[in-house]
């Protein structure tokens, strides 16, 4: 399943081959660039995701201010491997100097990413780490599993006392970040994958629609959830209107992880409870001055480089550490 390849700013692509333009006379010159730019990938699970979308943005726009071309490409779905594929060897053969990835599979993607790397292409992952994690030049990114661990804390000191009933709303298999952020939900709630109290899981791929039929799926096979973690705030909205039609949004706990914009709005509305915030602004633009900066001086970015963590809730609770949804909503999606 092949990409499009799209190049942002003065360039465009069609049919999985990037063009460009420079200077006034709107000339066309071949990928690698006029006057030795630097030409930097990015590939994101979907262009639909308001995490990626911005992820998307922030990249653009430390792009443009570095005076380098940005190539965009992502996954008709969260899981599209052999799209992400696809684009990371347009790129290499578009000039990439530098490719960053959200990678849909964390495992599959592997080989692909290491021919990259073979060809001097320097490679960082963004948000999702890949297995094994050095199979990157570069991790930038939140620690899932800390934020996970946010929520699984939050919601354990708020339902404290009452029997839990809990449904996991989560991503699909493969996927570290999805791991990472339920493990992660577990151990701050004091549980464990087996534990009885997880009466519902169902994969979401972080879509509100899917997260709306995971939610009805998981009231018809028990009614009285009174826990509900998401793997992020489009599945937390499709849960909370399978809730509200099934008359039940009153009584159920919806914690999240993203803390975007919307996100900390469905805090401030009711319809989340807690949510942890990541900045995926700040990933990306790290992410491009890294490859801005490989490309110059011959420094390869190295390690895992943590962007950030903040529990937002308007409800905060003795003991765990949170701000409220007015720092949220100053601080969704983050800044460079």
């Amino acid at each position: 399943m092949a990409l499009n390849l799209a190049a942002c700013g003065d360039s465009a692509a069609t049919g999985g081959t990037a063009t460009s333009t420079s200077g006034s006379s709107g000339a066309a010159t071949t990928a690698s660039g006029a006057g030795g730019e630097v030409i930097i990938g990015l590939i994101t699970k979907t262009d639909t995701n308001p995490f990626f979308v911005k992820m998307k943005e922030g990249a653009e726009q430390e792009a443009k201010a570095r005076g380098a071309k940005l190539l965009t490409a992502a996954g008709k779905f969260d899981g599209d491997n052999e799209g992400q594929v696809t684009a990371i060897e347009n790129m290499v053969n578009a000039g990439a100097k530098g490719i960053l990835i959200t990678p849909s599979n964390t495992k599959a993607i592997v080989p692909a990413i290491q021919k990259a790397r073979d060809k001097g292409v320097l490679v960082i992952a963004l948000d999702t780490p890949t297995e094994p994690q050095e199979a990157t030049d570069a991790l930038f990114a939140t620690d899932n599993k800390k934020a996970g661990v946010l929520i699984g804390q939050y919601a354990k000191a708020a339902m404290t006392g009452k029997p839990l009933k809990i449904a996991t709303l989560d991503l699909a298999p493969g996927i570290s970040v999805g791991n990472l952020r339920h493990d992660g939900f577990l151990e701050g709630l004091g549980l464990t994958g087996k534990d009885p109290q997880i009466v519902c899981s169902q994969d979401t791929q972080g879509d509100q629609a899917k997260g709306q039929t995971a939610m009805e799926t998981c009231l018809q096979k028990e009614p009285d959830i009174n826990l509900v973690y998401t793997i992020n705030e489009p599945a937390a909205f499709g849960a909370y209107t399978a809730l509200q039609a099934a008359g039940k949004a009153d009584k159920v706990m919806i914690v999240s992880v993203d803390g975007g914009c919307a996100g900390v709005q469905g805090v401030v509305d009711g319809k989340i409870v807690a949510t942890s915030q990541q900045y995926p602004l700040k990933m990306a633009s790290m992410g491009v001055a890294a490859v801005v900066d490989y490309a110059k001086n011959g420094k390869k970015a190295s390690g895992y480089t943590d962007t950030g963590v903040t529990l937002i809730s308007d409800k905060a609770k003795s003991g765990v550490d949170s701000k409220d949804s007015k720092f949220g909503l100053a601080n969704c999606w983050g800044t460079k």
